[in-house]
């Protein structure tokens, strides 16, 4: 039922969006603080130790409500259950508000609103970025959240479910991401009084990059099927060459060739990743932009629509997979 699930936490998320002050993101990060807290002694294991209490114990409160209703009540309760587990972890009104003003600001000519809402959002420092330049990173800003929001979401909630292991798999990957966000230092909120331990930011990262793995490969994937598939292969062959485990990059790269704009910059540089295999001074090719035309307004329309086709795509294989189980 991972199919109809996935639907109902759609339309209720489009109709009704989670508020951006909610209890339940509220309990997620003192969870995550309380964590730190109490277990991040600064050392790798207690770094480990962390990460598995802050991630994998909600993860498994969420398997064994799923369970318990199954045995309990039955398969509609499981069902209601995990609508209600991805209405708070998937959708896209937890962040398209920031792009749909942002894009409103630039349509208008005012670069000056699109800058203060853009620094506004990532909470940065814009300065006097170009036209282009604004366009460039509500693109890149834009797609990493709806991947992060909604595909990446879909890939762990549906794998598990075909395991029966219910909605867990949409806890554990955005307790994931949080979690490696939260405990870094210089990060948002609550981690500037209480940042993780250089071995719990250490870990934390190096998990994120394995869970994100396979989902940002899919993402990547679905983008160049409803996009211009043969640049998008191409920019993402030529992007995994030189920076094999940048997530991040490769869902750049390959969303610049589906609709022919040109991303990079900070985004798609080598940084220090924990997993590695290629130093992070790597030289890129080219600079550090990927192929393409310069941004434009018009681009921010293409995204829209490549997003939403890769989820029409994703509902439609969801559909097939359930309806073959059914008649199966």
């Amino acid at each position: 039922m991972s199919f109809f699930a996935i639907l109902m936490a759609l339309l209720i998320e489009q109709a009704r969006p989670l508020a951006r002050s909610n209890p339940i993101h509220a309990g997620v990060r003192a969870w995550a603080l309380s964590v730190s807290r109490n277990f991040d002694a600064g050392k790798p294991h207690h770094g480990w130790v962390a990460w598995a209490l802050a991630v994998c114990v909600p993860s498994l409160v969420v398997l064994g409500v799923h369970w318990l209703l199954m045995v309990a009540i039955g398969w509609p309760a499981a069902v209601v259950w995990s609508v209600a587990v991805l209405y708070v972890t998937l959708g896209f009104r937890q962040f398209s508000h920031h792009f749909t003003n942002i894009r409103d600001a630039l349509e208008e000519r005012d670069e000056d609103a699109a800058r203060a809402r853009l620094a506004a959002w990532q909470q940065v420092d814009v300065g006097l970025l170009p036209r282009s330049e604004i366009v460039r990173h509500v693109i890149e800003y834009s797609v990493i959240a709806a991947h992060r929001h909604v595909f990446g979401v879909l890939a762990w909630f549906s794998v598990l479910a075909a395991l029966g292991l219910g909605p867990a798999g949409a806890v554990f990957y955005r307790l994931s991401e949080f979690v490696s966000r939260y405990w870094k230092a210089g990060g948002r909120g609550a981690s500037l009084v209480h940042p993780g331990s250089e071995p719990l930011q250490r870990a934390s990262a190096q998990a994120w990059t394995v869970v994100d793995w396979l989902p940002a490969r899919l993402t990547a994937l679905s983008f160049a099927v409803v996009g211009s598939f043969e640049e998008a292969i191409d920019g993402w062959r030529f992007h995994a060459q030189h920076f094999p485990n940048d997530n991040d990059g490769v869902i750049l790269a390959a969303t610049a060739g589906a609709i022919n704009v040109r991303l990079g910059g900070e985004v798609l540089q080598a940084r220090p990743d924990p997993l590695a295999t290629v130093p992070p001074d790597v030289e890129a090719v080219d600079g550090d932009s990927t192929p393409g035309r310069e941004p434009e307004v018009g681009h921010l329309r293409s995204v829209v629509g490549l997003v939403w086709r890769s989820v029409v795509v994703w509902m439609l294989l969801l559909a097939l997979l359930t309806l073959a189980r059914l008649l199966g």
